[in-house]
């Protein structure tokens, strides 16, 4: 493996992605787990929004995911499970660092999506219920309308939406990037053929 030391040292990728969001957790103003996704609707034209991460999951000897929770029938549930793969980068103003991840996606619509959403605040979960995410909305007062609605319907411990849930992204790629003086910065690019295959790693030009 090409040398690392400092903030790059280590064996194993999601172990770094770890630490460098723990690190950002104490010097970000907001939302330090924030991630631009990125998928392709059906003529491959692409698509990228704000997301929250949740998890960074971490098998040891590499192995490992990116989690996330939506909409199932959002714009972009629907590109994830049409192509099968996404792509994101999480960027940190305040370290000067970014983590940028390619890979294939599959559905977490089992216990953990039911824990997680469990703990979410119930607003949060009754809004699950009510939106009908991406498509289109007469107006404000429609939507709160529909909160009012499955309120009265749901109660207050509402299971899980049968259309809401989590996407894992299992990486073939991950590269960090780290600024450097004169834009000299640097970057380690982790490559692998499959989710079951050995890491790569290679230093590349800023």
């Amino acid at each position: 493996m090409t040398e690392r030391t400092g903030i790059f040292a280590g064996d194993d990728p999601f172990v770094i992605a770890r630490a460098w969001l723990a690190e950002a957790e104490a010097s970000e103003p907001n939302d330090p787990n924030a991630i631009a996704l990125a998928s392709v609707d059906a003529e491959g034209l692409p698509n990228v929004r704000m997301v929250l991460l949740k998890d960074i999951e971490s098998a040891g000897a590499g192995q490992g995911a990116f989690v996330f929770y939506t909409n199932y029938e959002s714009a972009k549930g629907q590109e994830l499970m049409a192509s099968g793969k996404a792509a994101f980068v999480m960027h940190w103003k305040s370290l000067h660092r970014q983590v940028r991840v390619r890979g294939l996606v599959t559905r977490e619509e089992g216990e953990t999506a039911d824990a997680y959403y469990a703990s979410r605040s119930l607003k949060s979960r009754l809004g699950a219920w009510a939106s009908r995410q991406s498509r289109p909305l007469a107006s404000r007062a429609a939507l709160m309308a529909e909160v009012a609605r499955v309120t009265a319907q749901k109660g207050p411990n509402p299971d899980r939406p049968p259309f809401w849930g989590g996407f894992r992204i299992t990486p073939v790629e991950i590269e960090f990037w780290a600024d450097g003086a004169f834009r000299l910065h640097d970057r380690f690019r982790w490559t692998r053929s499959g989710p079951a295959e050995p890491w790569q790693v290679t230093r590349l030009n800023p």
